[in-house]
């Protein structure tokens, strides 16, 4: 009986450091994003806002140091959000404007208030597509143009497991002036997605 509970003293031991290694914020991770998008033209007060869902995914690398965390990430999204117009110039004519793919770059830093949970918020480099069509007749033109910009935000992570987690994440994002058009597109958006690390 001593050695038996000897020996499960022994694995218990052996097995801590691991599993508090395992339970940390630290390594590769790949993740899928899902939420709600709203784009402005803040040029003015009443510029209009458009809203839809974004989607997409995202990874990234974590280290954790003590009770602090930061990382890289990078994350590819689409978008539903866009606006149609007939008889915009002409009788019979359709316009199309749709917010297309959005790539970002940046860094987040955050707490682990627990060894499930983690606080944090991001920055970065965002550039976001903006796909139009008109169309008359028997003429169609499309033109896409890029946006870019800064995106901030900030959210929380939960661990479902040693590997697989939860979060929940506000972000917002603005692209300026484009060249060409009298718009400042302000954007904002809610996302949950849910992610390994390896």
């Amino acid at each position: 009986m001593r050695k038996l509970v000897l020996a499960a003293l022994a694995a218990s031991a052996m097995s801590a450091p691991a599993l508090a290694q395992d339970s940390t914020f630290t390594g590769p991770r790949v993740e899928a994003l899902v939420g709600y998008d709203a784009a402005k033209d803040g040029t003015d007060g009443d510029g209009a806002s458009k809203d839809g869902v974004t989607y997409g995914g995202a990874i990234g690398y974590d280290v954790q140091l003590g009770g602090a965390v930061i990382g890289a990430e990078a994350e590819l999204t689409g978008s539903g959000v866009g606006t149609r117009t007939n008889n915009l110039l002409v009788a019979g004519d359709r316009f199309r404007a749709d917010l297309g793919r959005d790539i970002y770059v940046g860094a987040r830093a955050g707490v682990a208030i627990t060894p499930t949970t983690l606080l944090y918020a991001k920055g970065g480099y965002t550039n976001a597509r903006v796909e139009t069509t008109y169309e008359t007749g028997n003429t169609k033109t499309e033109i896409h143009e890029d946006m870019e910009g800064f995106r901030v935000g900030a959210g929380a992570e939960f661990k479902l497991s040693n590997n697989m987690y939860l979060k929940g994440e506000y972000r917002y994002s603005n692209y300026g002036k484009i060249d060409g058009y009298d718009i400042d597109i302000d954007r904002h958006q809610v996302v949950a997605g849910v992610g390994i690390r390896f």
